[in-house]
């Protein structure tokens, strides 16, 4: 029998259908010592590595599902995933293994579970509205932002096109997205540099930036996501609206920040299709 899962972890509250399984961490339930207390998901943040191991078989068991941990770079590479996709091993000796180097994962299988891992960049799940596809896409700045235009988001889409292409099925179900927490914009002090990036190819984005003076802005990140879902024709989208609630930088008791603590653990989301 699956354990229950931790009161304290978030449940997306958008429309999936039953078949679509997602939740999204936050401290509670692990192991890790401080400042990686507790459920620290991160193997590359300095975590004693048998804390991490420990902390991703209790993420395995609660969830029922096998999830697959990225490398991630901060890049816009998608990565497909199949029922016998290797996942991360959960032992001590291989738990700092490298494994696939991408920012985003979707899936036909049932059981594989699309994992991200964050401590303040945004987190983005998608599901087909027929729940023959899903996927997870990790959306910090520059993997939203992207070059030419083109973000982790926009690879995301057009990878489900692609399947598309093979299931004829998925050509006519819409995408639907959710938002998971991430800075708020109260907290996401960027330069000129950052909002540069993203105005170059979208004068509309210039809105979600505030200025603060001396080159300095606040970024609204999850508006940011929320433009570039819309261009793409996803027009329902959930979760993160930029308020308090969702700020990762102030929550310390529940979520982990590398931009307010700087040695910080990770967090994870994980959506997958179920039998």
């Amino acid at each position: 029998m699956t354990p229950p899962l931790p009161l304290d972890w978030l449940i997306p509250d958008w429309p999936a259908p039953a078949c679509v399984r997602a939740v999204c961490t936050t401290r509670a339930g692990g192991v890790s010592a401080p400042p990686y207390d507790r459920l620290n998901l991160g193997n590359h943040v300095g975590d004693d590595p048998a804390h991490v191991a420990a902390n991703r078989a209790i993420f395995q068991r609660a969830m029922g599902a096998r999830p697959v941990f990225l490398n991630q770079v901060h890049g816009t590479a998608v990565l497909q995933l199949n029922a016998d996709t290797d996942a991360s091993k959960l032992t001590t000796a291989a738990i700092q293994a490298s494994p696939a180097v991408a920012d985003a994962a979707l899936t036909r299988a049932t059981g594989v579970a699309c994992t991200i891992m964050v401590a303040d960049c945004l987190p983005v799940l998608f599901t087909t509205l027929d729940g023959r596809c899903v996927a997870a896409a990790h959306a910090g700045w520059r993997g939203l932002v992207g070059q030419g235009g083109i973000g982790v988001l926009e690879e995301t889409y057009k990878a489900f096109r692609a399947l598309a292409l093979i299931d004829k099925a998925l050509a006519d179900t819409k995408i639907i997205a959710w938002l998971g927490p991430c800075i708020g914009p109260q907290a996401f002090e960027v330069g000129d540099g950052v909002r540069a990036a993203f105005v170059e190819h979208d004068a509309q984005a210039a809105q979600w930036f505030v200025p603060q003076g001396g080159g300095k802005w606040m970024a609204n990140l999850p508006a940011l996501a929320c433009q570039r879902l819309a261009k793409l024709g996803i027009q329902q989208i959930f979760g993160n609206d930029g308020s308090a609630l969702w700020c990762t930088a102030s929550q310390p008791l529940r979520f982990f920040s590398h931009r307010r603590d700087r040695i910080s653990g990770r967090f994870a989301v994980s959506i997958w299709r179920s039998d």
